[in-house]
C-alpha cells in the first residue's frame, strides 16, 4: 500500500488517537463497576508507575531502531488494553490492565513528536503541532458522540468501541506511515541490541541536563503530573457524589458528561486558530506567555471545580481545565522540541518529560486518592489544585530568561557529550 504524506498520518492519528473518550470509560467505572476513590485514583497510580518505569527505555526504542515501529506496538497495545478493560469486572483486573495501557503508552510517548520533527523539520514543526491538536479536538467530537450514543444502551460496549479505535490508529501506522527523515545507524557501526539501547539513553539523559530550558521544563512536567490526578480520576465522581447534575429533563450522566466534553473541545476547535496566528508571528515569547497564562487558568479553575457548590459553576470551571489544557500541552511540546537540535535522542529527551510527569502522578496520585477517601473528594481535587503552583514559578523564571536567550528556531544545541 502506498505510503501517506508524513502531515496526513500525523493529523489522521491525531484524530484518530482521540476517538477513544474516557467520558464512557469513567461512568462504566463509577456507575456499574461501582470503584472507590482510591480504586479510581490506583488506575492512574498503575498506569503511571508502568511509565515511570518503561517511558525512557521505550523512548530509547524509537531513537535506536523505529520511530514507526514503536508507534506500532503503542497503539495496539493500547487499543487491546483499552477493549479488555470493557470485558472485566474485577478492579484488580482493570487496575493491572491501565498499568498495560501505560506501558503501551510509552512506545508512542515522544516517539510520535519526534517521528513528525523528523519528516518534516524541527524547524518547521510547531504549527503542526497546533494544528493536529485541532484535528485531535474534531475526532473527539465524533468519538464523544459515538461512543456517548453507543454508551445510553450499553456503557461496556462503548468502552469496548473505544479500544477499536485506538487499535485501528496502529494497524493505520503499519499500512500507510512513511519514515524517511530517522536514518537508524549501519549494520557495521552499531554494537549490541543492550549497549545502543544504553548509549542512546545515556546520550539523551546527558543532553537533557545540559540543557537549562529542557530541566526546567522536565520539573513543570512533574508538578503538572503531581497536580492532575485527582482531577482526571475524581472529576466525574466529584459531579455524580457531591455536586450533582443539572436537573434538567431525564438524561443519563453519561449524556452529560459527554456534552461537557463536547462543548469543552467545540471551544478549543475555535480558539486553536487564533492561537496559531499568534505563535507563528511572536515565536517564543508567545509561547511562554501563553504556556504562563494557561497554567494560571487551570489551577484557578480546579480551584473553583473543587470548592463551589454550585453545579453550574462546577461546570464552567470544568470547561475552563479543559480549555487551558486544550491549548497549553502543543505550546508545551513547540518549545521543548525546540530545544533539541539532535535528532537521534529527541524521542528520549521526550521521554524524560513524561517519566517526570509520570512520578508526579505516581507520586501524587496515591497521596490525593488517600486524601479523597478520608476527608472527601473535595479536599483531594483542591490539593491538586494547589500542586499547579510551583509549575507557575518555573514558567516565570523562563520568562525571565527570555530577555537573554535567541529565538526557538535559533537556540544552540547543547555541548556535545562523549
Amino acid at each position: 500500500m502506498k505510503r501517506l504524506p508524513a502531515t496526513t498520518v500525523y493529523y489522521g492519528l491525531s484524530f484518530g488517537g482521540h476517538l477513544p473518550t474516557w467520558v464512557v470509560m469513567s461512568v462504566y467505572l463509577v456507575q456499574q463497576l461501582h470503584l472507590s476513590p482510591l480504586q479510581l485514583v490506583l488506575m492512574g497510580t498503575a498506569m503511571e508507575a508502568a511509565v515511570f518505569l518503561f517511558e525512557v527505555p521505550t523512548g530509547v526504542v524509537a531513537d535506536t531502531y523505529s520511530r514507526r515501529l514503536s508507534l506500532v506496538i503503542g497503539y495496539l497495545g493500547m487499543g487491546l488494553a483499552w477493549l479488555a478493560v470493557g470485558l472485566v469486572s474485577a478492579p484488580w483486573l482493570i487496575i493491572a490492565l491501565w498499568g498495560f495501557w501505560g506501558f503501551a503508552y510509552t512506545f508512542t510517548s515522544g516517539a510520535e513528536e519526534a517521528w513528525i520533527a523528523d519528516e518534516v523539520g524541527a524547524d518547521r514543526v510547531g504549527p503542526i503541532f497546533l494544528r493536529a491538536t485541532r484535528w485531535g479536538q474534531v475526532g473527539a467530537v465524533v468519538g464523544l458522540l459515538l461512543q456517548v450514543a453507543v454508551g445510553t444502551q450499553s456503557l461496556r460496549a462503548g468502552v469496548i468501541l473505544g479500544g477499536v479505535f485506538t487499535i485501528l490508529c496502529g494497524l493505520g501506522c503499519i499500512l500507510v506511515m512513511p519514515e524517511t527523515g530517522f536514518r537508524r545507524r549501519r549494520r557495521a557501526e552499531r554494537a549490541s541490541a543492550l549497549a545502543e539501547m544504553r548509549t542512546t539513553a545515556v546520550t539523551g539523559a546527558r543532553y537533557a541536563w545540559a540543557a537549562p530550558v529542557i530541566v526546567l521544563l522536565v520539573a513543570v512536567d512533574f508538578f503538572m503530573g503531581t497536580s492532575s490526578e485527582a482531577f482526571d480520576r475524581l472529576k466525574e465522581a466529584h459531579f455524580l457524589r457531591d455536586v450533582g447534575l443539572p436537573a434538567v429533563g431525564q438524561l443519563e450522566p453519561v449524556v452529560w458528561f459527554g456534552a461537557f466534553w463536547l462543548v469543552g473541545m467545540l471551544l478549543g476547535i475555535v480558539a486553536i486558530g487564533p492561537l496559531i496566528k499568534r505563535v507563528e508571528r511572536g515565536g517564543r515569547r508567545v509561547v511562554i506567555d501563553f504556556l504562563f497564562a494557561f497554567t494560571a487558568l487551570q489551577m484557578v479553575a480546579m480551584l473553583v471545580f473543587a470548592l463551589t457548590a454550585s453545579t453550574w459553576v462546577a461546570i464552567a470551571a470544568l470547561l475552563g481545565v479543559f480549555f487551558s489544557r486544550d491549548l497549553g500541552i502543543p505550546l508545551y511540546t513547540t518549545w521543548l522540541n525546540a530545544q533539541v537540535t539532535d535528532s537521534s535522542v529527541r524521542a528520549t529527551v521526550f521521554s524524560i518529560g513524561g517519566q517526570a510527569n509520570a512520578i508526579g502522578q505516581a507520586g501524587g496520585g496515591p497521596v490525593l486518592g488517600a486524601i479523597g477517601n478520608v476527608w472527601g473528594i473535595r479536599a483531594a481535587l483542591a490539593t491538586g489544585a494547589l500542586a499547579i503552583g510551583p509549575a507557575l514559578g518555573l514558567y516565570a523564571r523562563a520568562i525571565a530568561h527570555h530577555g537573554r536567550e535567541p529565538e526557538l528556531a535559533e537556540l544552540p544545541a547543547p555541548a556535545a557529550v562523549d
